[in-house]
């Protein structure tokens, strides 16, 4: 493999692929911002990029948050190119799979591929697989992939949605059954909502289906009878010509004087006296003697089909009424009698259908009563497990975010609406994390929140919560999302709170692969995966350099972190215990 030296900025960075579920596997940039080119492969566990202020460390989780669906600008175009591209690897997951399938787009094995296009124009193309796509589709997949929390904003955003998926999963809380209630009830109430919107209209159209089942049925059809009506009214038009015909071919076969049955003849009684001498006639003589036959039989064949000719114009004047009345049946109701036929049975139903609406629809509405009774107890109940769980997380969330270096009050609301529009597959609770940041202002919306750094340390706090509670409960863990990407958790702290996040963030990294930017020493220490960004000139362009770095080098820039430029014996050693201490 090429030295980094060699090759500027396209560097590939290598891990063994022991993947946990959902990771990211590899991340890559091309001419985007100041990279020319990276392939960053990234491992299990904690993956930590550091660097020097404004050497773009950002820039390799912006250019994720753009494959998550984010938005887009021409600035992020490296100056000179026609174009920006971002790409990465995702493992797959079934609902990854499912949402593929949705939009029509064919799943390659077990890895799901991104790649987004900016171009300097301004416009920009998508591509999952390899195949066309849209943001939309980025935007859905993104909860399944990775959840990013980014300075600026919080991308795949952790809405209510998510943060009820959360709750659910801190408490063990399983939704398959209310799942399955809402799935009867809402078949049920499809079945009854389509009987009704249906009903003033086939009401209306009594009338007509009786008048078309009377005429259909007036008619006494039979499947067939137009072919074969059709083919007796030919003959009937056609009675003397056909006559002539039959009479004029038996004629010449077999009644006329120079008939083909007296020249077989003739001809049979000439080869009979050869092959009285000479054998290889006899063969020829039983030719002409079946051939003789053949059109004997043919002439009597004509003959009775002449005799059989009845030039009745009775027959046919019955049979064009007949042949009429089909006309017009055919061009109300198909194209052949068949069709007809069918179109009745069709019309049949329909009024059955109407006769037996009453008991239908007494049906139907017992059956919506029974499921919704059955989905209201589901969620209620559901409700309660919230409540419950949502004052045990609101709890252990508000210690451990209050351990990162903040003073908050943290709340999480369970508000249900029992209105049918509110029904779904998950219940009927709004989720809604609540938190003040600074002491005597009101508790506020999770998202309301300005600080990103602040985001960041919220949900990291969230997750180890709920990552410590589930590995100590045996219940059936709600499936967890993605990979989680922090940027620059570490504002605004330091000493033993960003220790702290050091150890928060190697606690949750073991069930979770976990992406983050950090200028602190006393989080890096805790690395995996060490990622150094930083930037060079290289023929008179700035250029983002990103490298893996092995034991010894993790400890060199920690050591840096520590003590600015110049590196020294101590900070080495300091920087080596620290590291030795995270293990």
């Amino acid at each position: 493999m090429a030295k980094p030296e060699a090759a500027a900025c396209s560097i590939v960075l290598c891990c063994a692929r022991i993947y946990s579920k959902n990771m990211l596997i590899e991340l890559r940039a091309e001419n985007y911002a100041v990279i020319d080119h990276a392939i960053a492969v990234f491992g299990p566990g904690l993956n930590l990029l550091t660097g020097e202020t404004g050497a773009g460390k950002s820039i390799l989780v912006d250019a994720l948050a753009l494959l998550m669906g984010g938005k887009s600008s021409v600035e992020v175009v490296r100056h000179g190119a026609d174009k920006a591209v971002v790409s990465c690897v995702f493992e797959s997951t079934a609902n990854a799979e499912a949402i593929l399938e949705e939009n029509g787009i064919d799943a390659e094995g077990t890895e799901i591929i991104l790649r987004r296009e900016i171009l300097a124009t301004g416009k920009g193309r998508v591509f999952v697989n390899n195949q066309p796509a849209t943001v939309t589709v980025l935007k859905e997949l993104a909860p399944e992939l990775a959840l990013v929390h980014a300075q600026s904003e919080t991308l795949s955003s952790f809405d209510q949605a998510q943060q009820r998926i959360l709750l659910d999963r801190f408490g063990g809380i399983s939704t398959d059954a209310v799942a399955e209630a809402h799935a009867r009830w809402k078949a049920a109430a499809g079945k009854l909502e389509d009987l009704l919107q249906g009903e003033q209209d086939r009401l209306r159209m009594v009338d007509l289906w009786s008048y078309q089942r009377k005429e259909i049925e007036a008619a006494q059809l039979e499947a067939g009878e137009d072919e074969a009506l059709e083919t007796e009214k030919r003959v009937l038009a056609n009675a003397e010509k056909l006559y002539a015909a039959a009479m004029g071919a038996f004629d010449q076969l077999y009644e006329g004087g120079i008939s083909a049955e007296v020249c077989l003849r003739a001809a049979l009684k000439h080869v009979e006296e050869l092959a009285r001498y000479d054998g290889k006639f006899t063969e020829a003589a039983q030719q002409l003697e079946s051939a003789r036959a053949t059109v004997g039989d043919v002439g009597a064949s004509l003959r009775d089909y002449a005799e059989g000719i009845n030039a009745s114009p009775e027959r046919l004047a019955e049979i064009e009424d007949r042949l009429a009345i089909m006309d017009r049946l055919k061009r109300k109701y198909g194209k052949s009698v068949t069709e007809i036929l069918a179109f009745g049975e069709d019309v049949a139903r329909k009024l059955a259908e109407v006769e037996d609406r009453d008991g239908i629809l007494k049906m139907l509405r017992a059956d919506v009563e029974q499921t919704s009774a059955a989905y209201r107890k589901t969620a209620a109940a559901l409700t309660a497990e919230r409540k419950t769980s949502a004052a045990k997380l609101a709890k252990l969330a508000e210690t451990q975010i209050n351990s990162l270096a903040m003073k908050v009050k943290f709340e999480i609301a369970v508000n249900s609406n029992e209105e049918e529009s509110h029904w779904s597959a998950s219940g009927w609770d709004a989720v809604e994390y609540r938190i003040a940041t600074n002491p005597g202002e009101p508790v506020k919306p999770l998202h309301e929140i300005a600080s990103g750094g602040e985001m960041s340390r919220v949900m990291l706090a969230l997750k180890v919560a709920v990552e410590e509670t589930s590995s100590k409960v045996t219940r059936k863990k709600t499936p967890t999302p993605r990979t989680l990407v922090f940027d620059e958790i570490d504002i605004g702290i330091g000493g033993r709170a960003a220790e702290a996040v050091g150890q928060k963030l190697k606690a949750l990294s073991r069930g979770q692969q976990i992406l983050c930017v950090t200028h602190l020493p006393q989080i890096a220490a805790f690395a995996d995966q060490h990622f150094l960004i930083d930037k060079r000139e290289s023929d008179g362009r700035t250029k983002t350099q990103i490298r893996l770095l092995d034991q010894r080098s993790s400890t060199h820039e920690v050591a840096r972190m520590l003590s600015g430029a110049t590196v020294t014996e101590t900070s080495l050693q300091h920087a080596a215990q620290m590291i030795a201490a995270s293990r």
